[in-house]
């Protein structure tokens, strides 16, 4: 092998941390050419779980790996959002381990094909981040991120604009743009009821006592789900938990007239939103 050879060989190991996945387009910008690729795969230096993406050889990657890859390398406008990102930051109660797990994916553009082949049993579900908040919070999440390839002083968790935290994940402590608890929470209830229930929304609010007034004010002023702010005021106020005080309720736009979201319910009078006759334990 030539030196210079050698030397790019060394370089993509600084290049692609170990368990992260990269894109043709990815390598062919730093100088990794088809010809180059192609020689590492069949040398063991790469491999390519899916067609167009490569990986360094011997690491399990995993679902966050994955994300991780897409943001700070990629720096594709993609965040964690909803059950995904509750279960992430310890909030879920019906934690899906292994194979079949669920990941909820908020995006503004659509997924590439390989993020679903990497891995078959990992089932990504794609969301419009935009659906609930009109901004472009998550590009400019993604954007700010540091480059990974740079040594970097310890990471912590924090938050930032947008109802978004920059999560460190991992033993290497990698960051990941995931949505705060609060912003997680009003994704999930905009599930309700096609792909979430009343009961699993009901066991969540239970572990939600320290959810921050401040964010969730914010994030319910933005919010343009008028269905999702009145779902998330009658959870509230049916668990009591101590941030609920601190909310103030009429700069909150809930709309008007009266919303169907549980089919065969009952007309609550306060949020005009049909909710399940019986809530059992709640």
């Amino acid at each position: 092998m030539s030196t210079q050879r050698g030397q790019k060989l060394n370089s993509l190991q600084h290049l692609l941390p170990e368990g992260l996945v990269v894109s043709a387009a990815w390598l062919e910008d730093r100088g990794y050419s088809s010809a180059l690729r192609g020689k590492y795969v069949a040398n063991g230096w790469l491999k390519q779980p899916a067609r167009g993406i490569y990986t360094r050889p011997g690491a399990e990657t995993r679902w966050q790996h994955l994300v991780i890859s897409m943001q700070s390398l990629m720096r594709q406008p993609v965040a964690v959002g909803g059950l995904s990102a509750l279960e992430l930051q310890g909030y879920g109660h019906y934690v899906r381990l292994g194979k079949g797990q669920r990941v909820y994916l908020y995006t503004e553009t659509r997924l590439a094909k390989w993020v679903r082949e990497v891995d078959p049993s990992l089932h990504f579900e794609q969301r419009n981040a935009r659906r609930l908040f009109k901004e472009a919070d998550i590009e400019h999440a993604v954007t700010d991120l540091p480059d990974l390839t740079v040594p970097a002083d310890h990471t912590e968790t924090s938050q930032i604009s947008g109802g978004l935290r920059r999560f460190a994940w991992g033993d290497r402590e990698w960051p990941m743009i995931v949505s705060s608890p609060e912003r997680a929470t009003l994704e999930f209830l905009d599930e309700i009821p096609n792909r979430q229930s009343f009961e699993h929304a009901a066991d969540l609010f239970t572990g939600l006592a320290n959810l921050s007034p401040r964010r969730l004010q914010k994030l319910l002023e933005r919010c343009d789900s008028v269905k999702v702010t009145r779902l998330f005021l009658w959870f509230a106020e049916r668990h009591g938990h101590a941030w609920l005080k601190h909310l103030d309720v009429a700069a909150i736009d809930i709309g008007s007239g009266k919303r169907v979201i549980a089919k065969s319910g009952r007309l609550d009078p306060k949020y005009q939103i049909t909710v399940p006759e019986n809530l059992d334990g709640h």
